[in-house]
């Protein structure tokens, strides 16, 4: 039997596709094995969102011809879609695949015969667009991520995702719930929502037929799924309606993740989002008064062109106030293709390496803030399937990370427990673990 391993770079929703590409592999025969166990094929899926693109991939590369010198290795995801020529050029590379073909990879790859050049199999963005192909990972983790949506009509000029995905389309909402409800069936407790653009949901065909609400919905009443957790998504696309169902809703968690990018309404404006900061204040602001315990991330771009210390400054000052707790801190980087990649101001790596870290430390500050709040209270644990110096972990619904003994019977179980105390190194420590919540 053929063996073949994975590397995954990236979101949550690579996670969901690259799990879908080894049930084909599984399918046609060949066994799914870890990075390190020297297998036939590697493939390998990228991200062009993250820095260093290039460098993470080469990494990669030399690291499984490192366990299996004569592997067959293919390249996939938005990176391989982007730069599909330069991908080809890395040495040990022996396929290229873009969007529409990374899911045919098995027809691609039936021959393993190495060649003098990679192969390159990658059409123009456009013909994918309204092409949209279901993925969900399941048996990697403990919760399953379930793409419901791809692909973004959001022009953000520092973006590249557009290009790497298409314009936004969607599944239907009967198919995410006959999902859903075999993803239930498996014995999975947590289902996370995701797409490019989750808030876009709807779109088919280049036409809106759905809105992401009535999703949120039909989901709500899938038997046999304990939570359902949304991802993250844009602030101008959070309506209150969505806000004011979670605050009530059989499932979906008290957790949400939603990018701001900057704090400055003159950086938002040259970032081309939709929005403004007092659209961001408003939503923080209603999420908490409907929700009190509601754990709200949030992403931030730092060292955007033009961004002055006293922009910087006025993010800075923003998220300080704001009560949210964590924050997603990106370095901005230069992107070919973009518009951002052509503006003026350009702020030196020093000051963007300076402004990351003062709100990497903010962060820090908000996730203690937050876990401290939730100090002797009792909540629901979903126990994953680690273990780390003889304790385990898991995450409460509002996104608590905390660890307890390890107990071979707690994984993927959900417990009532008291959270009792913060440790030095930011976890949560909980006791008077109860019986399993019988549902």
């Amino acid at each position: 039997m053929k063996k073949v391993a994975f590397y995954t770079l990236g979101c949550k929703l690579n996670f969901s596709e690259t799990s879908t590409i080894g049930r084909l592999f599984t399918d046609a025969g060949y066994a799914v094995v870890e990075f390190t166990e020297g297998a036939d094929v590697y493939v390998i899926n990228t991200c062009s969102v993250t820095e260093h693109a290039d460098k993470k991939c080469r990494k990669v590369v030399k690291e499984a011809l490192k366990y299996s010198p004569n592997a067959y290795v293919t390249i996939v995801g938005c990176y391989a879609q982007l730069k599909p020529v330069e991908i080809a050029e890395i040495e040990g590379v022996d396929m290229v695949l873009g969007a529409a073909e990374k899911f045919r990879i098995v027809e691609y790859i039936s021959d393993l015969t190495k060649q003098p050049k990679a192969v390159i199999h990658q059409q123009n963005i456009e013909k994918v667009n309204h092409n949209f192909i279901a993925a969900y990972s399941i048996g990697d983790r403990t919760r399953t991520f379930l793409k419901v949506q791809d692909g973004c009509d959001y022009p953000c000029t520092y973006c590249t995702i557009p290009l790497a995905r298409g314009g936004s389309r969607s599944d239907t909402i009967e198919n995410v719930v006959n999902r859903a409800t075999q993803i239930a069936e498996s014995g999975v407790k947590e289902i996370v929502l995701t797409g490019v653009n989750l808030g876009d949901f709807g779109i088919r065909n280049g036409e809106r037929e759905d809105k992401f609400f009535d999703l949120v919905k039909a989901l709500d009443e899938v038997e046999g799924i304990e939570r359902i957790r949304i991802s993250s998504i844009e602030p101008n696309l959070l309506s209150n309606e969505i806000i004011e169902f979670v605050a009530t809703s059989k499932r979906f968690v008290p957790h949400f993740h939603i990018p701001l990018q900057s704090g400055s309404n003159k950086i938002l404006g040259l970032m081309r989002r939709r929005y403004q900061r007092e659209l961001y204040t408003e939503r923080v602001a209603t999420i908490k008064a409907l929700i009190p315990n509601c754990c709200i991330g949030v992403d931030v771009i730092v060292g955007f062109p033009g961004e002055t210390h006293e922009d910087f400054l006025d993010t800075y000052q923003f998220l300080n106030e704001l009560d949210i707790s964590y924050l997603h801190v990106f370095t901005y980087s230069e992107r070919e293709q973009t518009a951002a990649a052509e503006m003026k101001g350009v702020v030196a790596g020093s000051a963007r390496a300076d402004r990351s870290k003062m709100l990497h430390i903010l962060s820090d500050k908000k996730r203690r803030a937050f876990y401290q709040s939730q100090i002797g209270t009792v909540g629901e644990v979903l126990f994953e399937d680690d273990q780390k110096n003889g304790f385990m972990h898991g995450f409460t619904k509002n996104y608590v990370k905390v660890k307890a003994k390890y107990d071979p019977v707690m994984v993927n179980e959900i417990k009532t427990v008291k959270l009792v105390e913060l440790t030095a190194d930011g976890e949560v420590e909980v006791a008077e673990t109860q019986e399993v919540l019988a549902h």
